[in-house]
């Protein structure tokens, strides 16, 4: 059985980032990640890390962060990273692709004009990335529906 890490930064990200991978926990063992405690609740009965928010008015976190990421993703080696966002997000799929994880990115569904800034600097280096609005979608920015629609 395939494992893949699933993680998001609490509110929008992480509702997004469930209903994703929600469906997922049939065919895949699933660990999640997020930025609150109470995010474990959401998931129980399934694997959950907790790792620090941050964002561009703290960004000296993501040094923390970033150790704490590798630390995770080693112990649990996941075959894939997936993350709705945001900065923690980021982190892990960065942490996730140096140790040569396949990493995936799908924007959030609040970004109908441009990719936000943590998806324009992972579509440089994640495996897949993916947006959830067709007017964004470029020949290295995937469209495959939102999570609204239920067509990811």
């Amino acid at each position: 059985m395939k494992k893949v890490l699933a993680v998001a930064s609490i509110g929008g990200h992480w509702i997004q980032l469930l209903r994703i991978a929600r469906p997922m926990e049939e065919h895949c063992e699933m660990v999640y990640v997020s930025t609150h405690p109470k995010c474990a609740t959401m998931v129980e009965g399934q694997k959950f890390f907790q790792t620090s928010d941050f964002s561009r008015t703290d960004v000296w976190k993501l040094i923390p962060s970033f150790f704490k990421a590798m630390k995770t993703i080693r112990q649990e080696n996941p075959d894939a990273i997936i993350t709705t966002g945001a900065a923690p997000g980021f982190v892990f799929l960065l942490a996730g692709k140096l140790l040569g994880r396949k990493t995936i990115w799908i924007d959030s569904i609040a970004n109908a004009e441009h990719l936000s800034a943590s998806g324009r600097m992972a579509s440089k280096f994640a495996s897949r990335t993916y947006t959830q609005w067709k007017d964004l979608a470029t020949e290295k920015i995937q469209y495959a529906g939102n999570v609204f629609g239920n067509n990811i």
